[in-house]
């Protein structure tokens, strides 16, 4: 059985799990035995309209704005494909989900009626909610066990990386989520997302191509430190055990999340990436290493349900496609100004 995890990001097994005395105390919902993300409202749903309100007034006028129309849903934003077919792999394990998704939010508690209530007319099995009135709620991410945040605010998630916590800011949308597709499609870069920001500091110090390949290939046994979205995947392919116990259960059924590399690394930089995914105990389903060539040719293809990149230039253009995510982590970010600081 899949259990609490650890501080790694990974699971552990416990014998203990489910022995609790059905007479006693209900003990308290354990976050640490599933996989847990946060998003913004501003992630999940369209706020355009309300955030040009917000700009435009105060903060008390926006309070009436939201309340006048608690009633009235929120259309789907950028980031509401990816996490509602993460969240439909809860029927892998509907007695206890192995997937929860919490919104973290500056909202007060009283204009955050209407994200919930969104929420709710979506039908989408979110319960949990941060509502911080202003504040950060990155800070609070370590003690719910969250392997990743999204949001559209530069500025909330520059501060979440440099607090060095797992965050992604949504800077594109998905194409139209097709109901007949039922797989979740989730690509990541390589450096400076998954693993850290060494060989790309050496790339863009030591004097480019060349000297990074040489610089590679001589470590190419030695593991990359892991990177900010390392932990994202190690428990994203915890659910894809969850499915190839099913799949042995019922061979009919089909693996729905799939999971791809797409780096700008070639041979002989390659090997080094399989290398650290090994050593770090996680897979994935395909790498594409494209040495140069554009990633959105082969993402327009995969039509991954999001994708995460630490630099920019590789996400634009990604509007109606899929959920560019950028990742500003790392040298590729160090000398970039926030967008909206």
């Amino acid at each position: 059985m899949l259990l609490p995890r650890v501080a790694s990001g990974r699971w552990v097994s416990s014998d203990a799990a489910g022995t609790d005395d059905p007479m006693g105390p209900v003990p308290p919902y354990d976050l640490k035995n599933r996989l847990v993300i946060g998003v913004a409202s501003s992630a999940l749903f369209d706020l355009t309209d309300s955030d040009a309100y917000f700009l435009e007034t105060n903060e008390e006028a926006y309070r009436v704005y939201q309340m006048d129309r608690v009633d009235d849903p929120l259309h789907q934003g950028a980031a509401f494909p990816f996490v509602q077919r993460l969240l439909g792999l809860n029927d892998l394990r509907p007695e206890n989900p192995p997937v929860e998704v919490i919104i973290l939010s500056k909202n007060d508690p009283v204009t955050g009626l209407r994200v919930m209530n969104s929420v709710r007319h979506h039908d989408l099995p979110i319960t949990r909610a941060v509502f911080s009135r202003g504040r950060q709620t990155h800070q609070y991410m370590p003690a719910l066990g969250m392997s990743l945040f999204l949001s559209e605010s530069a500025k909330d998630v520059q501060a979440a990386i440099e607090a060095g916590h797992p965050a992604g800011r949504v800077l594109s949308r998905a194409a139209a989520d097709d109901p007949q597709d039922p797989e979740l499609r989730v690509a990541f870069d390589f450096d400076g997302v998954l693993g850290d920001d060494s060989a790309e500091t050496v790339y863009k110090t030591a004097g480019g191509l060349g000297p990074y390949k040489e610089h590679e290939l001589a470590n190419r046994d030695v593991p990359i430190p892991e990177g900010p979205l390392k932990n994202l995947l190690a428990d994203l392919n915890l659910i894809q055990d969850l499915e190839t116990a099913r799949t042995k259960q019922d061979p009919s059924y089909e693996p729905r999340l799939r999971i791809a590399l797409v780096t700008a690394r070639d041979a002989p930089a390659h090997e080094r990436a399989v290398t650290s995914l090994r050593d770090w105990g996680v897979t994935v389903d395909e790498a594409f290493f494209l040495g140069g060539v554009e990633k959105l040719a082969v993402l327009s293809v995969l039509k991954p349900h999001i994708f995460f990149d630490d630099q920019t230039i590789h996400l634009d253009g990604a509007e109606n496609l899929y959920a560019g995510v950028h990742v500003p982590y790392g040298i590729a970010n160090a000398a970039t100004p926030s967008p909206d600081a």
